[in-house]
């Protein structure tokens, strides 16, 4: 009996991993087994950096407040200590907005605080 090969579903898979390999340079974009590899390293990658994502926009929105508090003579820490004691319910998302696009209710915090 012939050895039976499902063709249909091997052309398939071949093909989903070009399309993801889409727009990448050289033969990284049109040679399967070039692809397959670049495609699942891009996967590993997004996979690592969604973590890093949330690492890094934490990082900037402490940057963020740091510079906003100091221009009132405070520092990060001593800025988030004060907030916490007088339990105002800020995260650093909506703190970091306002020291950059809203400096006078940035102000206010800080006065509230002090």
């Amino acid at each position: 009996m012939p050895r039976s090969v499902n063709s249909v579903a091997s052309k398939a898979r071949r093909k989903k991993i070009l399309k993801a390999a889409k727009g990448y340079f050289g033969r990284r974009k049109n040679v399967h087994t070039v692809a397959k590899n670049a495609v699942e390293k891009g996967l590993q990658y997004a996979y690592r950096d969604r973590k890093n994502k949330k690492r890094n926009f934490r990082a900037l929105w402490i940057q963020r407040i740091n510079a906003g508090a100091r221009l009132y003579g405070m520092s990060y820490s001593q800025f988030m200590g004060k907030i916490k004691s007088n339990e105002i319910q800020l995260n650093r998302k909506v703190l970091a907005d306002l020291a950059m696009n809203h400096p006078n209710t940035f102000k206010a915090i800080v006065d509230r605080i002090k």
